[in-house]
């Protein structure tokens, strides 16, 4: 698609962005971001959780080199998302940029991708978080009680801390977030210091420990713990200059949960020695154990090891809080496009944050969890497990979108690619061919994510790629135009009054 034109003949006008009323603004710095990206993916969460199915149903003790490898796909692909940033005016995240790579089809099938992928990894970790709230109750002598009151009561908190300005939920991510890095950090550097069970564990990145058929197991379970690290986009508008934090934002993210995840993966294997490791991590993964908990009472003590348990549920809480204010951005944007009700555009005049947007948001995931607990599913395995599994499949379905989106706007700005072909076109290359490796290394061991049947982790699978179909077609309403900023951006329109469609969309 190359554009529409007026009835006149001339190029239609890109829509006016939306009234000053209605668009977001803060003063976020990179570090602020940064923290609820990271919050988003719950370094704690993925310690306690992905690690031991990374080492003990993975490659073992090589399993560090498979956050690594998932690091470095998704720092390739971060170069061309970074690369088009300035030329994407708008804070709409994957959406923006297909859109304006791809087109209005791509775009929003992007966006209703993204909204179920988001949607679905939030609601998983409320299970999650119910699950460990209820588990921490008990630990410490209290009564026990069904996990999904704790998540609804966690629903409410996050729609309250939702609704109002981005910088209050910035300030409570931060602190959870310095709180459970740093207990982890503490951990590490112990472990390290005292060489472990039996001294370093340098067979960790042995070629025959690393490319083992596990390693493509390892890689699944990484990813899985990258997901909403491209959300630094989204609060572009809010950002205190974005044309500069977005794209350091973007890769200090990537960064720091890589080389976290890495290392402290290393840690716990040197801590419990090479060849107890997987053994270890097995009988977590049975539920005979904790293999990090246990290893941070080992080396830290038991108080230290009663503050990660506390802390785990803090990850948890950042984590849907961020998420929560991922997807209410989502469908403020869309919102904008006219695609979503107009209402759910509007910025509240008091709070300066898509305050109505966040309270659809808050209703949505409780209608969803509603239904997950009224058919009886386990919390980790039927709600997380599932939930998890569709996220995982959305996100890198989004990131392989996104980089074909890239490759073609550069391809269509031969003097802007021509002059950066590396960041513009060799990046995005290697990043389509990287993520379509890692599509298929998710869908062949996908029942290990949901924890089902192979019949019902083909339905989990599948929704993803139905909502960017719905969306495809839904794309149909709006028209690319040819017009943009000097560097020649592609815009977003409705149509013009030719087309009947539109007059049926609202807002």
């Amino acid at each position: 698609m190359t554009g529409s034109t007026s009835p006149a003949g001339t190029p239609s006008a890109s829509p006016a962005p939306p009234a000053e009323a209605d668009r977001l603004s803060g003063r976020l710095g990179t570090g602020s971001i940064v923290f609820m990206v990271i919050a988003a993916a719950a370094p704690l969460t993925v310690i306690g959780g992905n690690v031991p199915l990374a080492v003990g149903v993975g490659n073992g003790v090589g399993a560090p080199v498979g956050f690594i490898v998932a690091a470095v796909v998704l720092l390739i692909f971060s170069v061309g998302f970074v690369t088009m940033t300035p030329h994407v005016r708008e804070a709409g995240a994957f959406f923006s940029y297909v859109t304006t790579g791809l087109g209005s089809r791509a775009g929003l099938g992007t966006a209703f991708t993204a909204l179920v992928a988001y949607t679905a990894v939030q609601v998983g970790v409320y299970g999650y978080l119910g699950w460990a709230v209820n588990d921490l109750v008990v630990y410490f002598g209290g009564p026990e009680a069904p996990w999904w009151i704790y998540s609804f009561l966690a629903l409410v908190v996050v729609a309250v801390l939702g609704y109002r300005h981005i910088e209050l939920s910035a300030r409570v991510l931060g602190v959870a977030l310095v709180l459970e890095i740093a207990v982890v950090v503490i951990m590490d550097v112990v472990i390290f210091a005292q060489g472990g069970q039996h001294g370093l564990v340098t067979e960790t990145f042995a070629p025959k420990n690393v490319f083992t058929p596990g390693i493509s197991v390892a890689i699944l379970f990484a990813l899985t713990g990258f997901i909403g690290f491209e959300a630094t986009a989204v609060f572009r508008d809010e950002a205190r200059d974005p044309e500069r934090t977005i794209p350091r934002a973007t890769y200090l993210a990537v960064v720091i949960i890589g080389v976290f995840y890495a290392l402290s993966c290393w840690a716990l294997i040197t801590g419990v020695g090479a060849d107890n490791a997987v053994a270890v991590a097995q009988q977590t993964l049975a539920g005979k154990g904790n293999f990090l908990l246990d290893t941070a009472e080992q080396y830290l003590g038991p108080i230290l090891r009663d503050v990660m348990q506390v802390l785990l549920i803090s990850s948890l809480f950042a984590c849907v809080l961020s998420f929560h204010n991922v997807i209410a951005r989502y469908q403020f944007t869309l919102a904008n496009k006219g695609v979503l009700p107009a209402r759910l555009g509007h910025r509240s005049a008091k709070h300066h944050a898509p305050s109505f947007s966040s309270v659809v948001q808050t209703v949505t995931a409780a209608v969803v969890l509603l239904v997950l607990v009224l058919l009886q599913l386990d919390p980790l395995v039927g709600v997380f497990g599932s939930m998890a599994g569709v996220a995982t499949v959305g996100m890198v379905l989004l990131m392989l979108t996104t980089s074909i989106a890239v490759l073609a706007f550069f391809a269509r700005r031969p003097k802007l690619s021509g002059r950066h072909v590396v960041t513009t076109r060799v990046a995005p290359v290697l990043a389509v061919i990287g993520l379509a490796a890692s599509i298929y290394l998710v869908l062949s061991n996908f029942t290990l994510v949901t924890g089902g049947s192979v019949l019902v982790s083909v339905i989990l699978a599948i929704v993803p790629p139905i909502a960017f179909v719905i969306g495809f077609i839904a794309g149909g309403r709006f028209r690319l135009t040819a017009d943009g900023d000097e560097d020649g951006v592609d815009g977003i329109s409705t149509p013009s009054a030719a087309d009947p469609i539109a007059d049926q969309l609202p807002g």
